[in-house]
């Protein structure tokens, strides 16, 4: 079963960022994003971590791709102000991307895959085994960034505060 939702996946996220690359509506590029973004996150549930996946669609599929959709909706992208680039500049474009799938490819039939034969290799991406490292061995760590993180939060607000 996991490995047909794999191959679902694959073949939606390959559409998606195709129709990315080809749309015309800068919204419907701003939506086959998001659509491709929820695709890697549904990888990263079949590799078992859960919490990148999780952390993956908050901050990709929700806060960047919201930030894209307001930039296109300010930036009022019209027909008028579009403007035709040079064949040369298309040739050339598509000769540099021919070159890298080239050595993307050359690359990538060299590697090969190794599975994990360590049963405890198979957790390592759960939050409950995060948390274990995080808050037992990494526990102080953790507890400076926090009081950082709280001393610029509530900076940034009294800077920000009018007098």
């Amino acid at each position: 079963m996991k490995v047909y939702l794999f191959y679902f996946l694959c073949i939606l996220a390959l559409y998606s960022a195709f129709m990315v690359v080809i749309s015309k509506k800068p919204i419907h590029t701003v939506l086959y994003l998001t659509l491709a973004m929820f695709c890697l996150g549904g990888h990263y549930v079949l590799l078992n971590a859960q919490f990148l996946a999780v952390v993956h669609i908050i901050v990709y599929a929700g806060a960047i791709m919201v930030l894209f959709l307001f930039t296109v909706m300010l930036l009022n992208l019209n027909k008028e102000g579009e403007f035709q680039k040079p064949a040369l500049v298309q040739v050339a474009a598509m000769a540099a991307g021919g070159i890298l799938m080239i050595t993307l490819v050359g690359v990538l039939k060299q590697t090969d895959v190794v599975m994990a034969k360590d049963p405890t290799m198979t957790q390592i991406g759960l939050v409950s085994s995060l948390a274990k490292v995080l808050y037992h061995e990494y526990l102080l760590p953790f507890e400076v960034s926090s009081v950082l993180f709280l001393s610029a939060m509530v900076g940034a607000v009294l800077l920000g505060k009018k007098d």
